[in-house]
């Protein structure tokens, strides 16, 4: 057990590491998407201690993306739990390094959960299929909130395991068992942090737990009830603060941050709802689930269009293990749920469905075993256990050398956002200019505007702040609110990429 343990934490630190080297050769420590750059400035945000920052004189010219302006302030359209643990990274001057520590994490008690359902040896399977996922690996690396989600996923149905005693193999030591009171306590808490960081989510991973706890509170004796009541209890308290958080960005607890960007991002079927003409619907949403189910079998362990392959036995290995059905149903689960909701992605995978991700790679691990026992004992055994081992070493062989190579390439530099982009502005001739507002011409990407957000701060008094250039009157206008700067131009197209214009 003691040496499980420590190849369990070597997996964990090669997580952090991956993701890290991820994080900084692939994404080179920058938002890319609308949502990292969302989270990111609501980060610096909390970083001061504070819930909103003022809007700017010219919300159109100054736009953030996916941040929103009401009454005079503006903030991220997202719930607060991700930007609130960011906001810390932020203040240690460790923005990087907080989803690589994460990642690091979720391996960790991926192997714990493995061990607990079915053994140390499928937790270490696992874990080390979960290290060389391409899904774990690009969305650990960047700067998006489902890591944590992942992470609160863990804990919660670890928790909910060791409340309602589902998982008791004989090769795990508890020499002390956890107090029922504590681990009811983590079970509300963390999905209650969950409601808190992406609600549908926490949704769709507490679905298949209210269904047993429905099932618990009919069946089970009254301490059992009592628990079962507490954690929901718990939760409720905790994800309660959702609406105090959108009365403090909106003035209203029911007022909901999403749709004061898009008024039709909200879930459900009907008009208006979703960007289709007629609104979303019931066949729209599996038709979605399709397409990111399909990216879920290449992105999932990078075998093609096969990291399902050992899925079906590894149904059959867990056909009487009750926890292992659990964990496993929390991926289904997210599938399902996430046909209420009408957007579609799959740039980083499907990250709807990532905080089921150690359903998949569990059930894998339990597959690969089952094969490997089936014959019992003489030549045939080892034949069958070096040919699986031969198939598995190559498949990895192919994530690791032809799968993932071209993967990360193709998200390097998403919608045109690089590091060198950033270096102008860290010129001679542009730091002697400073303090500065920067009109920026926009070009086809609206990341040659909003890429450049990442030298700015909330309340816009870094050496250099950047607006839209729409046009000369309305620029006119807006450099009238900022007097004590210089006004400059600069084009991402332009061989002289910065201009000051001629005085009046």
């Amino acid at each position: 057990m003691r040496k499980a343990g420590w190849i369990a934490l070597l997996l964990s630190i090669a997580g952090v590491v991956a993701a890290y080297r991820v994080g900084d050769k692939v994404f080179e420590q920058l938002p890319h998407v609308e949502d990292e750059m969302a989270y990111v400035w609501q980060a610096n945000v909390f970083a001061r201690g504070r819930l909103t920052a003022p809007s700017p004189p010219d919300v159109e010219a100054m736009y953030v993306p996916f941040v929103v302006n009401h009454n005079g302030q503006r903030s991220a359209k997202y719930p607060p739990g991700w930007p609130m643990l960011l906001s810390f990274g932020v203040r240690l001057g460790l923005r990087s390094w907080v989803n690589p520590l994460l990642a690091g994490v979720a391996i960790w008690l991926t192997y714990r959960l493995g061990s607990k359902i079915f053994s140390r040896v499928i937790g270490l399977l696992a874990s080390f299929l979960t290290l060389t996922s391409p899904f774990f690996l690009v969305l650990s690396g960047s700067l998006d909130s489902n890591p944590f989600t992942l992470v609160l996923s863990l804990i919660f149905i670890l928790a909910w395991l060791d409340t309602f005693g589902l998982a008791k193999p004989q090769d795990v030591d508890l020499r002390k068992p956890i107090p029922k009171w504590l681990t009811v306590t983590i079970a509300g808490l963390s999905l209650g942090l969950l409601a808190l960081t992406r609600p549908l989510t926490a949704v769709g991973v507490g679905l298949p737990f209210f269904v047993h706890g429905l099932v618990l509170l009919i069946q089970g004796k009254a301490a059992v009830r009592w628990r079962v009541l507490a954690i929901g209890g718990i939760t409720m308290a905790l994800a309660s603060f959702f609406f105090v958080w959108q009365s403090g960005v909106t003035g209203s607890p029911f007022i909901d941050p999403y749709t004061l960007w898009w008024s039709h991002d909200r879930i459900g079927f009907g008009p208006g709802i979703g960007i289709n003409q007629g609104g979303h619907t019931l066949r729209i949403g599996i038709h979605d689930a399709g397409i990111m189910l399909s990216a879920t079998w290449q992105d999932l362990f990078g075998w093609k269009t096969y990291s399902w392959l050992f899925l079906p036995f590894g149904f059959v290995a867990i056909r009487r293990n009750r926890a292992g059905w659990l964990a496993l149903s929390v991926f289904a689960s997210l599938v399902c749920v996430y046909v209420l909701y009408w957007a579609q992605v799959t740039r980083y995978g499907p990250r709807y469905y990532y905080e089921g991700l150690y359903g998949l790679t569990l059930v894998t691990a339990a597959g690969i075993a089952w094969l490997a026992q089936r014959t019992r004992s003489g030549g045939w055994r080892v034949a069958r256990v070096l040919l699986l081992g031969g198939l598995i070493v190559a498949l990895i062989t192919y994530d690791l050398t032809v799968y993932l190579p071209p993967r990360f390439i193709g998200i390097y530099g998403l919608y045109g956002v690089y590091r060198d982009k950033l270096t102008p502005f860290q010129s001679p001739e542009a730091t002697s200019h400073t303090p500065a507002l920067v009109f920026v011409d926009v070009g086809k990407r609206f990341t040659d505007y909003a890429g450049l957000i990442e030298l700015e701060d909330p309340w816009l008094t870094t050496p250099f702040i950047f607006a839209q250039s729409l046009d000369s009157a309305r620029d006119a206008a807006l450099a009238r609110h900022f007097p004590g700067r210089q006004v400059l131009y600069y084009s991402p197209y332009a061989a002289r990429k910065f201009y000051i214009p001629p005085g009046p």
